[in-house]
């Protein structure tokens, strides 16, 4: 029987954030996927969190991630809502085209 260590939620949780920064630095132009790949960092850090709290038996972590995920979820209604009025306004999700919107 394999038990699940801590090095492997650390190993998983690496290859999340790698991913998620391979999503930024790769598509520069999406809002859609930068706000996804934004996400998938944050949810990579959280089960750091979870795991290292499980692991020294501390519930810390778990109650910082309650706050992280209360960030995102500001952070993705407000980057929808941003993608909605550009997508109005311009007819495209592209990045560079934020420039042009007007206060």
């Amino acid at each position: 029987m394999m038990t699940v260590t801590l090095s492997h939620y650390l190993i998983l949780a690496a290859v999340l954030f790698s991913i998620s920064i391979a999503g930024i630095v790769i598509n520069r132009k999406n809002i859609i996927i930068l706000l996804m790949s934004i996400e998938l960092m944050l949810l990579s850090v959280n089960l750091n969190f979870i795991a290292f709290s499980h692991y020294l038996d501390d519930l810390a972590g778990q109650v910082f991630v309650f706050f992280i995920l209360t960030v995102a979820a500001a952070e993705a209604a407000i980057g929808l809502a941003i993608l909605v009025v550009l997508f109005r306004n311009k007819r495209s999700s592209n990045v560079e085209d934020i420039k042009e919107l007007k206060w």
